[in-house]
């Protein structure tokens, strides 16, 4: 299932009555939410079989979200870090969580699920061949269950990370990609920052601006806005 428009992403998902407040009367039409990874930041209390079926009853899409290990060569504490060696069974077992954690909430396959991957060095060679092994580890996993594998990242690393492995034809890489790129413009062509022909068809979501505190029906919740045109969860 494709979704075009525009979309936006908090670390905890909102209450009913937010999305119910939000829909219709904020420009958004699809929300992204965590639904799983040791590196997810935030609590979802909200985050239940439930509310996916009411949020996505009411008409809201849905954009799961994935917090997987992070690369070995990134600063910061993650609780989760590949390496080399660790790398390909790191990355089945999290495709596998990942779709576990997708059906538990109602995404039935079919459903595409981001892999979020923060900023590195992509110049650490090392690094990215460690990194890109887990994220093909971790799409074959969730390809074997009948869901399809989306990317998160950052345009000048993470993401340019996998560009690159596509204009080398590597194997196994994600059905769509999502990227960061703060630059206001809300579209997923004239931003796009890699070569035209890559993840064409519907295949890509921008991630323009973040941090912005949006009021609509009265709800206020501080959020990223996207511009998307690619896959989301299928769900019912």
């Amino acid at each position: 299932m494709t979704f075009t428009g525009l979309a936006f992403d908090t670390c905890t998902a909102p209450g009913l009555a937010t999305m119910n407040a939000w829909h219709g009367t904020s420009p958004y039409g699809a929300a992204a939410v965590y639904i799983g990874g040791k590196n997810r930041g935030c609590a979802q209390p909200q985050l239940t079989a439930d509310w996916v079926k009411s949020v996505s009853g009411s008409g809201w899409k849905l954009v799961p979200l994935y917090v997987g290990a992070q690369p070995p060569c990134q600063t910061g504490n993650s609780p989760e870090k590949l390496t080399a060696d660790t790398a390909v069974p790191l990355g089945t077992t999290d495709g596998r969580d990942a779709v576990a954690k997708a059906a538990a909430l109602g995404m039935r396959p079919g459903s595409t699920l981001y892999l979020d991957v923060e900023a590195y060095d992509t110049a650490d060679t090392s690094c990215a061949a460690a990194v890109l092994a887990y994220v093909q580890s971790w799409n074959r996993a969730v390809h074997g269950s009948g869901y399809w594998a989306g990317f998160y990242g950052f345009a000048s690393s993470s993401a340019a990370g996998i560009a690159k492995a596509a204009g080398e034809n590597a194997p196994d890489l994600p059905d769509a990609v999502w990227y960061a790129k703060y630059d206001g413009a809300a579209d997923t062509t004239g931003s796009f920052p890699f070569a035209a022909g890559l993840w064409s068809g519907h295949r890509r979501a921008h991630q323009y601006q973040v941090n912005q505190k949006e009021t609509y029906g009265g709800a206020t919740v501080t959020v990223d806005r996207n511009a998307w045109d690619a896959p989301v969860a299928v769900v019912g």
